[in-house]
């Protein structure tokens, strides 16, 4: 697996950060899937996304500190995927992080690290909307 961090500062307190958390904006944010729908019970949220040719599942829970999501089962673009958002105080405001381990079942050298960069990406685009958002 290729682990990938990306953080950002946000002009607002945590509290008002951790808001914003949802799937829904998560996912939309990344630009990669859209929320085709979203099942939530007492212990996880069970998210579909769609992509290009493409649906799987997303399982998110909330953490103290921010939240957690991973592919749900073989359905989907990673062998396995997983990505922790954390929101701190900082400055007045805070830092949300975003670190996600992504690995593909391909027996192709450094793939691995491609599926990474593309990763960053998706979690940049994601802070950005999350600031915003704000």
């Amino acid at each position: 697996m290729h682990e990938v961090t990306v953080s950002q500062f946000v002009p607002a307190p945590p509290t008002a950060v951790e808001q914003l958390l949802t799937p829904r904006r998560l996912i939309a944010g990344e630009g990669s899937s859209d929320v085709e729908a979203i099942d939530e019970n007492a212990a996880e949220t069970l998210v579909t996304a769609a992509g290009p040719g493409l649906t799987f599942e997303l399982r998110f829970e909330s953490r103290p500190d921010g939240c957690y999501y991973e592919q749900a089962g073989d359905a989907g673009p990673f062998e396995a995927m997983e990505t922790h958002v954390t929101v701190a105080a900082k400055n007045k405001g805070s830092e949300a992080t975003m670190r996600s381990a992504v690995a593909l079942s391909l027996p192709i050298p450094l793939i691995d690290r491609l599926a990474g960069w593309k990763r960053r990406g998706e979690l940049q685009r994601a802070l950005d909307t999350l600031a915003a958002d704000i």
